[in-house]
């Protein structure tokens, strides 16, 4: 009977995964009418007794058990428990006769969604199943929102008139709509995941999951079971069914920040899901459909990575189908002023503070700035000032040093004097600097750091103009 079940899986294509409904009757005549209910919108598995259910439950995801409680010769409920320890996600619905409340009332606390008696109404039927439905939608939004933290993506990412951030901010409202993959490149730091986070807001999937992975940022070995999830006891420590990011992500968009360090044997499983759109989880042997548009980020350059054979050139250009491109903030120095505002609006708000603004030698300053955090700096940075300031208006003085030397180096260099001795000094000035606050301003101990008799140091510290800088930044740091 099992081989024969009644099944619409070859018809999915492009369309969401229907969900699997698993009957368990042994009357031929109540399978043959539960599947004629349910077939249109469900795929519907037919067993008629344990022996197939639990066949069925090893090789298909299923989603909801209809269960007969009165099976010839086995009670149905016996097969309750062993559903809820394959995963407590199953939800199953009782089939009882009209006059067995008790059954009932013990198939509830056997984990039973609900039950209904086989003189059921089908709107009835077809509404406890939607509820059902709803309840492990529900569940995995929740585990979804256990991991991840919402974010939205600001319209002010693209504050400013920087071309090259104009061109990019085009190309991702021409590509929102469109349900491809989009490859998002740019140095750490300028904003790849707001980019993703805007096209996912801008197109048809914006009331749906946003889900976020940074491959980069999670050990190798437990990537697998991280994308795609793992079965129950299928390596030590999988204690119960964990969804991937990919069935988290179903309906929404999935976003695969840093793609470039994907282990190389996952690549080929990666390219699998985008070309099958199915997936299969560590220890287990069910094809789970998942319907999902993927985002992909990048700091590295992937085409050379090809050429040193730890990319996969297919996988490549079944990413790269939407290019754009996001520019490092030193390419965006026009951008800095508006930008600054932005984030000292937003930590203002935050720490409930008032500071009014930036004098306009701050932003001279941070325009010579190289910004090799790029956006994420700048925004450190203004979270750093709101935090610590105590004036209302913000100068030069008040600015951590690196800015401050940086902007002289700069000067100094423009007065055309000796660029090597000056960028000897600047290099000296920063690392004495950094000892000396690592080592709570005390002379001796950093001297001793930097090799340099005691006397030395104070040489240094006078012939480098660093008596005030220092007075000022142990003030801030006490």
């Amino acid at each position: 009977m099992l081989g024969v079940a009644k099944s619409m899986n070859d018809t999915r294509e492009a369309a969401d995964p229907k969900p699997v409904v698993l009957v368990v009757d042994d009357d031929d005549s109540m399978r043959d009418i539960l599947y004629s209910i349910l077939h249109k919108d469900f795929d519907v598995h037919l067993s008629i007794n344990l022996t197939e259910a639990r066949k069925a439950l090893q090789l298909y995801e299923i989603h909801i058990v209809l269960l007969d409680v009165r099976l010839s010769q086995e009670d149905g409920l016996t097969l309750l428990p062993e559903i809820k320890e394959l995963s407590d996600q199953i939800e199953v619905i009782v089939i009882t006769v009209i006059q067995d409340v008790k059954t009932a009332v013990r198939a509830m606390k056997f984990g039973a969604y609900d039950y209904i008696n086989k003189e059921f109404d089908v709107d009835e039927l077809k509404a406890l199943i939607a509820r059902a439905l709803e309840k492990q939608r529900s569940a995995r939004e929740i585990q979804y929102l256990r991991e991840e933290i919402r974010q939205s993506a600001p319209d002010d990412f693209f504050i400013g008139n920087c071309p090259t951030m104009v061109r990019a901010k085009e190309l991702a409202d021409r590509a929102a709509p469109i349900p491809t993959t989009v490859l998002i490149t740019g140095e750490t730091g300028t904003g790849k995941e707001l980019m993703a986070r805007y096209i996912h807001k801008r197109s048809h999937l914006a009331e749906k999951p946003f889900v976020t992975v940074n491959l980069a940022a999670i050990p190798s070995e437990l990537t697998e079971s991280i994308l795609f999830g793992h079965e129950k006891g299928s390596f030590t420590g999988a204690l119960r069914l964990h969804f991937g990011k990919f069935e988290l992500a179903t309906g929404g968009t999935l976003f695969l920040d840093e793609v470039g360090e994907l282990r190389y044997d996952l690549q080929a499983k990666l390219l699998r899901v985008l070309q099958e759109n199915e997936i299969e989880r560590v220890g287990g042997n069910k094809v789970i459909p998942v319907k999902v548009r993927l985002l992909a980020a990048t700091n590295s350059n992937l085409q050379d990575k090809i050429k040193n054979k730890t990319f996969r050139e297919d996988l490549y250009y079944r990413l790269n189908i939407v290019p754009i491109h996001v520019p490092p903030l030193r390419e965006r120095i026009e951008d800095i002023p508006r930008l600054t505002e932005m984030f000292l609006d937003r930590y203002n708000k935050k720490f409930n503070r008032q500071i009014k603004g930036f004098k306009p030698e701050v932003f001279e300053a941070l325009s010579s700035y190289n910004w090799p955090g790029n956006i994420r700096e700048l925004e450190n940075f203004v979270e750093r000032i709101v935090a610590i300031s105590t004036k209302d208006t913000v100068g030069l003085i008040d600015i951590p040093l690196e800015y401050q030397l940086y902007k002289v180096e700069m000067r100094e260099f423009q007065e055309g004097e000796d660029l090597l001795q000056k960028s000897i000094d600047a290099f000296e000035k920063s690392y004495i600097i950094r000892i000396l606050r690592e080592e709570g301003w005390n002379q001796s101990q950093t001297s001793k750091r930097l090799g340099i008799h005691r006397k030395t140091l104070e040489y240094k510290i006078k012939r480098l103009n660093l008596g005030d800088v220092i007075a000022q930044e142990r003030s801030r740091d006490d």
